[in-house]
């Protein structure tokens, strides 16, 4: 990688690839960070039962759903930098918010508010690569940015267990914010406007309804961000649960952190994997065979449930392999959903990050509050995502399966 010449003068390439993993770090680290501390936080702001603390996942993640809607357009208007820079000034107010939060309401209002601040981070963050790199050049900087931003998943809950062994839960809120100030001071400072005055559109109410209407009646487009909702569903069903059913259920309160890690880096050596092959094999053969492994992993999980033999290990062994299918599907259904609608990213992006993660958020919520003690609710869970998403499949491909098609427009 050479620092010079680049299509962001200013930046090397390097310092580019960071830059965007920091940014989508911020909403990696707002989903994971404070999982070692929902029992602290439960029990200080009193919330009513174990599963009311996954609400500070999910609401996190139904303001990052809210988020997406608005910042392709404004982007597009005003610009990538001053779009981040505001957000992530509104990031950190938000996460002192939360830190100060005397109630769980407030601590759920404050939550919201980080994500609907750090929804601009995935809009803006394809929207720079975008800007300065087509074809194989940007699928190499997007990939190197992923790898960066893989590592943050495993590392997350470690670096909150250490956040509380050195002071209350309220100081992760901070270290929370703390890095959304580096990363906009970094911004600040180094960060080049990656699109041209120009290429800037004007907000017109006749295109974003053209746009909207394009994305919302193609099949493919919306058909695949359900898809895609479903797996990111599973995703958060996990997250959200995953302190309960390894320190409640498995008694693992010691080991929480390296089991979660593990789990987290199945999925981010199935996308990995997936970026090696999918040239090769075509984004509907790998997504297509992991939700039918998925569904395979899912009833023998049961079967493991029902005769009752399952223990720590055999919940880790089926959950890393459900995260691995999951990370095979998610990425290429997103891919898949912009397929037919390339001539309008922006927006569709936008509506299609809004569907994914609301849905998401519905089915997250469903599987984890059904969450009684053991991992029956997840494994039934995983089943009803693998049927209804190949359900989907099927129809978007017109009951055809493992073969490649290209949408028409």
């Amino acid at each position: 990688m050479t620092a010079t010449p680049t299509p962001h003068p200013g930046v090397g390439r390097r310092e580019f690839v960071a830059f965007i993993a920091a940014i989508m770090a911020v909403n990696a680290l707002g989903v994971d960070l404070m999982l070692p501390a929902l029992p602290a936080i439960g029990h200080e702001l009193a919330i009513a039962s174990d599963n009311a603390r996954q609400w500070i996942v999910t609401a996190y993640v139904f303001g990052f759903g809210i988020g997406q809607l608005i910042y392709g357009p404004l982007a597009d208007r005003y610009g990538r930098k001053p779009v981040l820079l505001v957000t992530l000034a509104g990031f950190v107010a938000a996460s002192i918010f939360a830190a100060s939060s005397a109630t769980f309401a407030a601590l759920l209002g404050a939550r919201v508010l980080q994500g609907v601040m750090s929804a601009s981070t995935r809009v803006l963050a394809v929207a720079m690569v975008r800007d300065s790199y087509a074809g194989r050049q940007m699928a190499r900087v997007m990939s190197l940015a992923q790898m960066i931003f893989f590592i943050v998943p495993i590392l997350a809950p470690s670096i909150g267990q250490l956040l509380l062994a050195i002071g209350p839960w309220r100081f992760i809120f901070y270290a929370l914010g703390g890095f959304a100030a580096v990363v906009l001071a970094w911004s600040l400072v180094r960060l080049p406007e990656t699109l041209p005055a120009a290429r800037r559109a004007p907000i017109s109410l006749r295109s974003l309804r053209q746009s909207y209407r394009l994305t919302l009646t193609n099949r493919y487009s919306v058909g695949y961000a359900f898809a895609a909702s479903l797996t990111f569903g599973g995703i958060i069903a996990f997250v959200s649960s995953a302190q309960q059913i390894f320190v409640d259920e498995f008694g693992a309160g010691e080991r929480f952190t390296l089991l979660f890690a593990a789990c987290a880096f199945s999925m981010g050596c199935a996308s990995y994997l997936n970026s090696r092959l999918v040239e090769r094999l075509g984004t509907r053969l790998i997504s297509q065979t992991g939700l039918f492994a998925l569904i395979g992993l899912s009833v023998v999980h049961l079967g493991v449930i029902g005769a009752g033999v399952e223990n720590l290990w055999s919940y880790m062994v089926f959950q890393a392999l459900s995260m691995t299918c999951i990370g095979l599907c998610g990425s290429n259904f997103g891919a898949m959903a912009m397929e037919p609608v390339g001539h309008v990213a922006g927006v569709a992006s936008s509506v299609q990050g809004f569907i994914t993660s609301t849905v998401a958020v519905l089915v997250g919520s469903a599987i984890g509050q059904a969450y009684d003690g053991s991992t029956w609710p997840l494994a039934i869970g995983y089943l009803a995502i693998g049927v209804s998403a190949l359900a989907i499949v099927l129809l978007v491909e017109g009951g055809r399966l493992f073969q490649a098609r290209m949408p028409a427009r």
